[in-house]
């Protein structure tokens, strides 16, 4: 643990630096005063050895996440002045771990989107070069873990929104197993779907934070009872003998070359060190984006419809319930979530719920018994987080399909409610950081960041 000396002063290194890089659009809520209030409490604590697991760790919150007193917008207009009366479980246990919250990050508006382009309050620019996205929706997440503000940040995934920004950015991130994790006051834009989950810049806080985040929670019916491991402490391990799947589907065309030469070095390091590297099929992966933004848009017509203007957040005008209705959404809302909106209300319509939305809940069965087949094989998979890296701003925004396209790789998983992680494996010959995603069967994250860990000490040897 740190000296408490020593915390404070990086926490006031911590604000000029985020006050230095404010031009990256990070924070949409950054409060200084009670950052210092809150870390002198956590120094008296250290002091008296008193202090929680993540004492002299500052953390960042993604804006989708409930915390009490501090504005909550989801990255949108219809919540910007939104206050909420409690904490999400997920931030309770980091107070109580002597976490030090370190601001609210910007994201895609209520979690909607793959580049952090489709913020009400502009986009996030990448630490690495800021001509490029940061990725998205934790875009905001994975910018103050990369520019060096926070030690770590919790982001959410429901199609890769914590694996996608980690890889453009070149930090840890994780998604846990559904369930692993409480999503009690998590904003929701797909309930079956989303996952809190650890970002940082290495393997080992990813794990400490996951340790104090994870477990059952009463307040969410769908958090999981199982034991939850002490994941820090249990990194050592050896990849002699572990087996790793090699999915074809996910090293054919449509992926840089960059990234596949940079993943097959990765997997010759691997075989060098005993490692069993063996090619596995996944078939209906070609099916996992349609399956996905069918399931996805349709749960979001239905979370987002409490957004009325007669409850909380942005009232429209109106001399009718209904013209409120209509303009507070009208209004309150961005272009992309009026079009999953849209997609969504579509998909499960009468006449259209048999061919869409009931197909599609068929066709993520069968996503989830690919991977289980395959786990009768391997340990884990290995495959790219994304086909391509990060991107300039505005290259892919005209075109919804291209950008729904970069999360080729990643929302199979939570279809599928599987954990994954992407580890920064270097540099493309622009610069642009490359990530590599392992995926693990459920609630077997241990085994997932023994093996990130044996990564990341390969990737820097």
């Amino acid at each position: 643990m740190e000296n408490y000396e020593q915390f404070l002063e990086k926490v006031e290194d911590a604000l000029t630096l985020a006050d230095k890089k404010k031009d990256l659009n990070i924070f949409l809520s950054l409060e200084e005063e009670k950052i210092r209030s809150s870390a002198k409490k956590i120094a008296d604590e250290m002091k008296t050895g008193n202090a929680g697991i993540l004492a002299g760790k500052t953390v960042a919150i993604k804006d989708a996440i409930i915390t009490k007193g501090t504005i909550t917008t989801s990255g949108s207009q219809i919540l910007k002045d939104f206050v909420p009366p409690y904490d999400a479980t997920v931030v309770e246990r980091l107070i109580s771990n002597g976490a030090l919250l370190f601001g609210k990050t910007n994201m895609d508006e209520f979690a909607m989107g793959s580049s952090n382009e489709n913020s009400s309050f502009g986009p996030v620019k990448n630490p690495v070069n800021p001509e490029y996205v940061p990725g998205g929706s934790s875009g905001g997440s994975a910018s103050a873990v990369a520019a060096g503000i926070v030690d770590m940040a919790l982001g959410s995934d429901t199609g890769g929104s914590i694996r996608l920004p980690a890889a453009f950015c070149g930090v840890v991130g994780m998604k846990p197993t559904y369930g692993r994790v409480s999503r009690y006051g998590l904003i929701a834009f797909a309930s079956s779907l989303d996952q809190i989950g650890p970002i940082a810049g290495n393997v080992s806080d990813a794990a400490l934070l996951l340790k104090a985040i994870a477990g059952h929670d009463e307040s969410d019916s769908t958090s999981s009872t199982a034991e939850v491991p002490d994941y820090p402490n249990l990194l050592e391990s050896d990849v002699k003998g572990l087996k790793i799947g090699l999915p074809k589907e996910y090293y054919g065309e449509g992926c840089d070359k960059e990234i596949l030469d940079r993943v097959n070095d990765l997997i010759e390091s691997l075989r060098s060190k005993g490692a069993e590297l063996i090619e596995v099929s996944l078939p209906h992966t070609e099916y996992s984006i349609a399956t996905y933004y069918i399931i996805a848009t349709a749960e979001a017509s239905s979370n987002l419809e409490r957004y009325d203007g007669m409850r909380y957040g942005f009232r429209g005008e109106g001399s009718e319930l209904s013209e409120v209705y209509s303009s507070s959404r009208s209004k309150g809302f961005g272009e992309e979530v009026k079009r999953r909106i849209m997609l969504g209300t579509y998909v499960l319509s009468a006449g259209y719920y048999d061919a869409y939305y009931k197909k599609a809940q068929q066709a993520r069965r069968l996503i989830r018994d690919d991977f289980l087949t395959a786990f009768k094989e391997v340990d884990l998979i290995l495959a790219p987080t994304s086909p391509t890296t990060a991107f300039k701003f505005g290259d892919k925004m005209d075109d919804p399909l291209a950008m729904y396209l970069v999360d080729v790789y990643t929302t199979s998983l939570n279809l599928a409610g599987l954990p994954g992680i992407s580890v920064p494996v270097g540099n493309s010959s622009e610069g642009l950081p490359i990530g590599v995603q392992l995926i693990g069967k459920p609630f077997e994250e241990t085994e997932l960041l023994q093996a990130a860990a044996r990564v990341e000490e390969l990737v820097s040897s």
